[in-house]
C-alpha cells in the first residue's frame, strides 16, 4: 500500500515563499509510485491541504489529518521543507513527535539547538570545532560599542540569534555603523550574535543521511559579489555557486572530516548544510541550516546533482529513512 507523506511547507518566517517554492519542488519529484504526497500549508492564520486545483482543505490539529469529500486522510510520514520558525526551530517537529508521526527532520531538540546560533556554537567549540571570536546581546543590553570592537575587531558581522535565514545581517565595517545594524538585528529576534570577520574561502557543506550512511556531499565554495553571502546572494543570483568547490585533495578531506564531527557532535539526522570560511587552510564553523533550500536552484539539489543523486532519490531517501526510524 503507497504511504500518505505530508509534505509541510510555509511557515511563520520571512522566508514564508521560498518554503513554498522547497516544498512544492518536493511534491513535484517525490515518487507517486511509491508514496502519495500532498502539499500542506502551514501559515500563521491557518494549516490546511491544498490540492492540485488550489482547493483548501483544513487540517484537524488534534490528529493532523484532513477530510476531502468526506473520506480522512492520515499521514504515515511527514516532510518538512519550512525554513524558519516553526519547521526549523523544532516547534512543529514537537507536536508531530507528540502525535507519534515521523517526520524527516531530526529530533525537534536537535532541530531548535542548531535554530539558535549561540547555543549551536557552544557545543561544537566542545569537540574542538574552530569558530569566529563572538559576542553575545540580549534586547535590553546596555550596548558597549567599544567592548564589542575590542571582542570581535571590526570588519564584523551582526546577525539575529534564531533566524533561520540572511534576513537582519550586517556586515559592520566602521563604529558608526555599529548601532544602525544592532537595530536592523533586533527587528529579527530579541538576541544577538556579533561575530568576527572571518577572511577566507567561504565553503557550504551539505551533510545527510544517505541509504543509512551519514553522506557528505560534494562541497560548494561561495563566490559573492556582496559583502557577504547575505539574502542577494543566495536568493537572487549575486553569487557564484561553485560546485565541486576549487580546493586541493588534503583540505578537502580535512573538510569532510570537520563536517562528519560536526554533524554527529549536533546529534543530527535528515538534511543539513553547514558554512564553514577556510582561515590559513583551517574550517571555521559559522552555523548550520537545518532545513536548506530544495529548490532546483538550492545549494543541497545542486550538490546531490553533483553526486550523481536525482531530486527523486533525495526526497524517496529522506521518506525512506524517516519511516525506518
Amino acid at each position: 500500500m503507497k504511504k500518505n507523506i505530508a509534505i509541510i511547507m510555509g511557515g511563520y518566517s520571512s522566508e514564508v515563499d521560498i518554503s513554498l517554492n522547497s516544498g512544492s519542488v518536493v511534491y513535484q519529484n517525490l515518487s507517486k509510485e511509491k508514496y502519495n504526497p500532498y502539499k500542506i500549508h502551514i501559515l500563521k492564520n491557518k494549516w490546511v491541504l491544498v490540492d492540485d486545483f488550489n482547493k483548501e482543505y483544513p487540517i484537524n490539529k488534534h490528529d493532523f489529518s484532513a477530510e476531502i469529500d468526506g473520506k480522512k486522510i492520515t499521514f504515515h510520514c511527514v516532510f518538512n521543507a519550512i525554513h524558519g520558525s516553526p519547521g526549523e526551530n523544532g516547534s512543529i517537529l514537537a507536536y508531530l513527535e507528540l502525535l507519534g508521526l515521523k517526520h524527516t527532520s531530526a529530533p525537534f531538540y536537535q532541530m531548535a539547538l542548531t535554530f539558535n546560533k549561540r547555543d549551536c556554537l557552544s557545543v561544537v567549540k566542545q569537540y574542538g570545532i574552530k569558530t569566529a571570536n563572538s559576542y553575545y546581546l540580549d534586547k535590553g543590553d546596555i550596548i558597549d560599542v567599544d567592548s564589542i570592537i575590542k571582542k570581535v575587531g571590526l570588519p564584523c558581522f551582526v546577525k539575529p540569534n534564531n533566524a533561520g535565514s540572511s534576513f537582519g545581517i550586517s556586515k559592520v565595517k566602521t563604529k558608526n555603523e555599529m548601532l544602525p545594524a544592532i537595530e536592523k538585528a533586533y527587528n529579527e529576534d530579541s538576541q544577538i550574535l556579533i561575530e568576527a570577520f572571518l577572511d577566507g574561502t567561504e565553503v557550504s557543506i551539505g551533510v545527510i543521511n544517505y541509504n543509512n550512511k551519514t553522506t557528505v556531499l560534494p562541497m560548494t565554495e561561495i563566490v559573492t559579489e556582496n559583502d557577504f553571502f547575505d539574502y542577494e546572494a543566495k536568493y537572487e543570483g549575486k553569487a557564484d555557486e561553485i560546485t565541486p568547490a576549487r580546493i586541493s585533495n588534503e583540505i578537502h578531506k580535512k573538510l569532510e572530516k570537520t563536517a562528519i564531527k560536526t554533524y554527529k557532535a549536533l546529534n543530527m539526522s535528515g538534511f543539513s548544510r553547514s558554512e564553514y570560511i577556510l582561515v590559513n587552510d583551517e574550517p571555521h564553523f559559522l552555523e548550520m541550516n537545518t532545513v536548506p533550500g530544495l529548490t532546483t536552484a538550492s545549494l543541497i539539489p545542486q550538490q546531490a546533482a553533483e553526486a550523481g543523486i536525482s531530486l527523486q532519490q533525495l526526497f524517496d531517501n529522506a521518506v525512506e529513512m524517516a519511516l525506518k526510524n
